[in-house]
Order: structure tokens, then sequence, then C-alpha cells
């Protein structure tokens, strides 16, 4: 039985949140998973980080999800950052209804396959059904056109192809998948 517990990040915590999202932009997956790379995440000023986590841990914005441990080991993490009507969202489009982005999803290679990201995405939804009004109508993520792992387990999850696509400087297509709210 898994005994990790699934819990928001604290905002004193900072240096654990550097360090996991330092994993995982070191893993081999990192390219096709995240708009950043590890020189990047390096360079960032601790203020960086602090401001970060703080913006992680509190508020309507954004939260971010631990996946801890008996041993008291980040095994994993997921953010849900709020994006409501009329905003602007990270890609510069409007946005058209309330809705929440999943982001910085991450699970460890030795806890990947049991159940861990599912708990975390869990988490992560039950913090955005809850939100008051305006609540949120939906939830969505994009996933990198190269990272079939990825999308296979958001359809498992229940997260569906809207059909959007964005293409990325690179040229790499991201593919929207979205969720809606029960």
């Amino acid at each position: 039985m898994d005994q990790h517990v699934i819990r928001p990040v604290r905002a004193e915590e900072w240096q654990r949140v550097k360090e996991l999202r330092l994993a995982a932009l070191r893993d081999p997956a990192a390219p096709v998973a995240f708009l950043e790379t590890l020189e990047q995440g390096e360079g960032r000023s601790d203020e960086f980080w602090q401001e970060r986590t703080e913006g992680g841990s509190r508020g309507r914005g954004a939260r971010q999800f631990v996946a801890e441990g008996p041993d008291g080991e980040w095994d994993g993490s997921v953010t849900l950052l709020g994006e409501g009507k009329g905003t602007v969202d990270f890609f510069g489009e409007a946005v058209a209804e309330e809705q929440g982005h999943l982001v910085g999803v991450f699970v460890r290679e030795g806890a990947r396959g049991s159940g861990l990201a599912e708990r975390l995405f869990a988490a992560a939804l039950e913090w955005g059904w809850g939100l008051e009004e305006p609540a949120l109508e939906r939830v969505r993520l994009f996933v990198h056109e190269d990272n079939a792992r990825a999308a296979a387990f958001y359809r498992r999850y229940g997260f569906t192809p809207s059909g959007r696509v964005l293409r990325l400087e690179s040229g790499a297509l991201e593919h929207e998948y979205v969720y809606a709210r029960p």
C-alpha cells in the first residue's frame, strides 16, 4: 500500500520545491514535458524559488501539491494554476471561461506506475473544484506531441483532447486536453 501523503507545499519549503523541479528537469522526458530547461531552472535566483513556492502555497491563483513518502522524500508534484475568465493565459491568449491549468506534472522514476500521479491529480482537482465563486468550469493541460506516455495517462485519467493545438517556438506542437467539471 502506498504510504505517500499528498499535500500542498508550504511557503518555507522553497528549497525542496527547487530540488524537485531541478530533478524533474534532469529527467530524460524533460524536453517534451516542460517548457523550461535545466539550465534555466538552475539559473533562477533563490528569490524566484521563494516567490514561486509562496504563490503555490496559498490563495486562489495556484496550488502546488507534493507526494511525500514515509521517509520524507518528495516523489512527485503537480500544480494547478487558476485562470480567470477574461484574463490572459501563459500563451498570451484571452481566457474564455473560469478554468484551471495543470502544470509541472512530475513523478520520480522509482514511484512511477504506483498510482501516485492519480493521487496528485485527484488532490489538485479536488482543490480546484472546491474554489469559491467563480467556480472553475474545467481544468486543462497541454501535452507535447512526442510525449505519448503522458498523453496516455491523461486520457486514462479522464482528460479528453479539445482539438486545440499550439505551436511552440521550436516548431513542436502542444495538444490541449480538458477535464470538465463533474
